[in-house]
């Protein structure tokens, strides 16, 4: 049998073949993918091959990392149909796996030029650790840091010294001035002048002396900071020459058995620099092995195994597209001259349904969006609430849009006819005086009747629209909650955000700090299904003209 090419242990002889290859970014896995990856399922249940601590056993010590696998059908050259198998980045600290295939670059080899430069590095890293723990260095830092102190509030205290004897300078001066002869008012100047020489002097020695004394300190530790920026100098200039010679061995091939490296892939992204662990998910190795050793892609999928990290939402044994940020320049290429699914974000969800209007008036709209409906046009789909409102609203001008709905969520939405009255409830947005409700169907049982759910979020920077919990970077995003019904294994509830972050509702559902469970049909943080279960169903704000609080209400249809 071909190394890593398996076949499948149970029947597929009633599984029809795709006739594309899987679009990346967003698929419904294959009946083969699923049966593949139930497979490797449970392997990791049972396998003694390796150590590794995913978080599904308590009892397991060490640190925990859940990992991302992938499965990639495959046609060999005996026309036999089966499956190879990939984890993301290293397993149990290693890059060969009897069962998955290997990197597409494999840095750990001994004694390979990559582990000779983290000696050298490590070395680097020990050498700064011993100077910057050094007693002398230390005492030397806080007498110089202690010094300067002293000489900022002594030079200080003197700067005003040296005002207020200006000042009263300028006082006797000015009091003398009518009571003095001309001959007694000069020699007042010349005592004033000679004051002010004196003081100025005196400053000037103060500046001088704190000069030396700094200086003094400043020497003895140049002796340490000279050494540590020639260090850190050093390590800089290694890191980045390790780091383009690493990009370089990255080589990737394509079906046509073209290779780029990820310097090559890059270079016409915005960003120009792979970033950290680029080359190193399941998709890129799975389609390296099989592009390498002759086997034909059929359709590939990625799923999820152990616990989630603590800033992105991933889900024991779900599945999941391959990240946006390092993996689409390299998949590009890779997957370049295969016929592969559609890309569904090329097509318009919107065709065929229709807004309706809730209220109308000479200052604003107020419409009901159907779930997968732009409100603003998109980067390639420009029909959306926008586009929509303003070509079938007469006498309507000005910025429009006040605020927005995800594409996928349905409800009510309050645009703006004119200037004057959009700069009014955008300000009741922006005060947090506009109070929303959405009405959310939960793939899971909530214990509690009610909460409030506090989690920072910021964009994933390599894998957007993706959201992630950040409390160092992350944006204040509150949410209070209440549960309406629980039934069939499901809870519907109300949701009430604070704040309007981006998913903020979504990630608020299903982040393990949240609810921890997702909200129905959600394709980015829990299970697809026929629409997401989110829905805006109450508006209440401040009428722009009439200055009346107004109430609008349109009941989820789930």
């Amino acid at each position: 049998m071909q190394e890593h090419f398996q076949y499948f242990t149970t029947s597929i002889n009633e599984i029809k073949l795709p006739t594309k290859f899987t679009f990346p970014f967003y698929y419904e896995p294959h009946p083969l993918c699923e049966l593949a990856a139930s497979e490797v399922q449970s392997y990791l249940q049972t396998q003694t091959d390796f150590e590794h601590n995913f978080g599904l056993d308590p009892s397991k010590k060490g640190l925990v990392i859940g990992k991302m696998f992938g499965v990639l059908v495959v046609q060999n050259q005996l026309n036999e149909i089966g499956y190879i198998t990939a984890v993301s980045g290293k397993l149990a600290e290693q890059n060969i796996h009897k069962k998955f295939v290997p990197p597409v670059y494999d840095m750990l080899t001994k004694d390979s030029y990559f582990l000779r430069e983290e000696q050298v590095l490590n070395q680097i890293n020990l050498d700064l650790e011993s100077i910057e723990g050094n007693l002398d260095y230390l005492t030397l830092l806080a007498q110089c840091h202690s010094e300067n102190k002293k000489a900022d509030l002594d030079i200080q205290e003197k700067k005003e010294e040296l005002k207020a004897a200006k000042k009263d300078r300028n006082y006797r001066r000015l009091k003398a001035h009518s009571r003095l002869s001309l001959d007694a008012y000069a020699k007042l100047e010349e005592t004033l002048a000679k004051e002010s020489l004196e003081a100025k002097y005196f400053f000037n020695n103060v500046n001088r002396y704190w000069e030396h004394t700094l200086t003094t300190i400043k020497e003895k530790l140049s002796v340490f900071t000279n050494q540590i920026s020639k260090l850190k100098e050093q390590r800089k200039t290694k890191s980045a020459a390790l780091q383009q010679y690493l990009f370089k061995q990255y080589q990737f091939l394509n079906s046509k058995k073209e290779s780029k490296n990820l310097s090559q892939l890059f270079a016409e992204t915005s960003e120009q620099f792979p970033p950290a662990g680029s080359g190193e998910c399941a998709a890129p190795k799975l389609l390296q092995f099989a592009f390498s050793k002759n086997l034909k892609p059929i359709a590939m999928a990625e799923f999820w195994w152990g616990q989630s990290p603590n800033k992105e939402i991933r889900k024991h044994q779900q599945f999941y597209p391959a990240c946006q940020g390092k993996c689409k320049p390299i998949l590009t290429h890779m997957l370049e001259g295969i016929d592969m699914d559609k890309n569904p974000m090329l097509q318009n969800p919107a065709i065929g349904k229709e807004l309706e209007t809730i209220f109308e008036d000479e200052s604003l709209i107020v419409v009901y969006k159907p779930a997968e409906f732009l409100s603003v046009p998109g980067i390639h789909i420009q029909d959306s609430v926008y586009t929509r409102i303003k070509q079938g609203v007469k006498n309507i001008s000005g910025p429009i849009i006040v605020h927005r709905l995800d594409m996928s969520t349905s409800g009510l939405l309050v645009l703006a006819k004119n200037k004057k009255a959009h700069k009014d409830l955008q300000g009741q947005f922006i005060k947090k005086t506009v109070h929303k409700r959405y009405t959310a169907l939960l793939d899971g049982i909530v214990k509690d009747n009610s909460g409030t759910i506090n989690l920072p979020l910021r964009v994933d920077l390599d894998d957007r629209p993706r959201q992630l919990v950040c409390y160092e970077h992350g944006k204040p995003a509150e949410t209070n909650w209440e549960v309406i019904e629980r039934e069939n294994g499901k809870t519907k509830i109300h949701f009430y955000p604070i704040s309007g972050r981006t998913h903020q509702l979504r990630v608020h559902a299903s982040h393990a700090l949240g609810l921890n469970i997702p909200i129905v049909g959600d394709d980015l943080y829990g299970k697809k299904s026929d629409r997401l279960y989110l829905h805006s169903d109450t508006l209440e704000f401040t009428h722009p003209t009439t200055k009346q609080k107004v109430i609008f209400h349109k009941n989820a249809e789930f």
